[in-house]
């Protein structure tokens, strides 16, 4: 996997929100790890591994489903269940054709994005462990043809890998085989103003936020009057299906979700249908049918009454995150989702704040320690 950037940003600098930070040196180094470790769609237990090793010291007990969503608990004989949620995969490639002179075609396994893949560096995961390998491009000198022909765009089915083989059977003594599995390269690092870029901040940053959650609850030495479940669940992008299993399998009374969302002041993203939400702001809220109402405005409150600032969004028949397959899980959980903004979703590049990482984690937290299985949901 690609290592960890040097930095010379402190994690422990105050905020820009002037409050004390939550993130600490050693939480910080574990979040560039996890960020730059693979955790592709169906092969998530290689992140999952570095997730639990580090939550193990803040929950009682973990366990992990047959598909490999971990889950660590707290108070685990409590009959009341409170889940807090991320999910653990990135998109990413698979290997599905080898041509005679061992350059190497792919297909999607998520929504990953043809367009930004020519001139990126990659990891073939084979049966011999990762070989690097790049996305292939014509250079612009031959891509241009007479005035009436068109530029060749990237598309899923003229893109290929090229490692260095130069047949089929080169190829195959690397390890490589049909539905190895492909990420990229890039790995995590920091910009200028407390902003960090990386690879599948969608949505890693999320599990490492539910776990500084847990961290923060052992640490201050909280008593939870509930079992609170810390779930990483797998294989999001490609239709929320770690969280459907084991939504059944907990079967929680209630759900708060974390997840990405677009930063809407990006180039090119129209505001008139994304809404208005931006980097260092503080965590998105969101209504939407599944997003329940009260649970939604006790989580409002709580950021009013810790001054955390919040923005907004409405959503339509779907939230298109975990979310959905928490509340209409069972006979109906009390969801909430509370999304981190997101420049460049969906590529190596993708830009979050530190201040947003610092505030969803309070927020979750704040929430906590706010709910009791007395708290009123009932809408009538």
């Amino acid at each position: 996997m690609a290592k960890a950037s040097k930095t010379k940003t402190a994690p422990k600098a105050v905020p820009s929100t002037g409050k004390q930070p939550v993130i600490t040196d050693k939480s910080f180094t574990f979040f560039k790890s996890y960020i730059n470790n693979a955790s592709p769609v169906g092969f998530e237990t290689w992140g999952q591994k570095l997730w639990i090793e580090y939550l193990k010291p803040y929950v009682d007990t973990h366990y992990v489903d047959p598909y490999g969503t971990a889950v660590g608990v707290i108070n685990p004989e409590h009959p009341f269940k409170v889940v807090i949620e991320a999910h653990a995969d990135e998109i990413s490639w698979f290997v599905n054709y080898v041509n005679v002179e061992g350059l190497i075609y792919l297909k999607r396994n998520g929504g990953v994005d043809h367009q930004t893949a020519p001139a990126s560096r990659v990891f073939i995961h084979g049966k011999k462990g990762p070989v690097k390998a790049v996305f292939g491009w014509p250079a612009i000198h031959t891509r241009i043809g007479t005035p009436d022909q068109k530029e060749a765009h990237p598309r899923t089915d003229n893109l290929w890998l090229d490692c260095g083989a130069r047949s089929r059977k080169e190829v195959e003594d690397l390890g490589i085989h049909v539905g190895a599995v492909v990420t990229y390269q890039d790995g995590f690092d920091e910009l200028a103003n407390g902003n960090y870029i990386g690879r599948a901040f969608d949505n890693r940053v999320g599990g490492f936020m539910i776990a500084e959650v847990a961290r923060l609850l052992k640490e201050n030495k909280k008593k939870l009057p509930f079992g609170l479940y810390v779930v990483n669940a797998v294989q999001e992008e490609i239709g929320l299906r770690g969280a459907e299993m084991i939504a059944r399998r907990i079967k929680p009374d209630l759900a708060i979700i974390t997840d990405v969302t677009h930063d809407t002041t990006t180039p090119m993203i129209n505001k008139n249908i994304e809404g208005d939400i931006s980097c260092g702001k503080g965590p998105s809220l969101a209504y939407a049918p599944a997003i329940h109402n009260k649970l939604l405005g006790l989580v409002e409150q709580v950021a009013a009454d810790n001054q955390i600032a919040v923005q907004w969004r409405a959503l339509s028949r779907s939230t298109g995150t975990d979310t959905d397959s928490f509340a209409y899980a069972n006979d109906g959980c009390p969801s909430v989702l509370i999304s981190i903004p997101l420049r460049y979703m969906h590529t190596t590049v993708e830009m979050l704040h530190r201040d947003d990482i610092e505030e969803t984690i309070r927020l979750m937290y704040e929430t906590l320690l706010t709910l009791t299985p007395q708290t009123n949901l009932r809408y009538l």
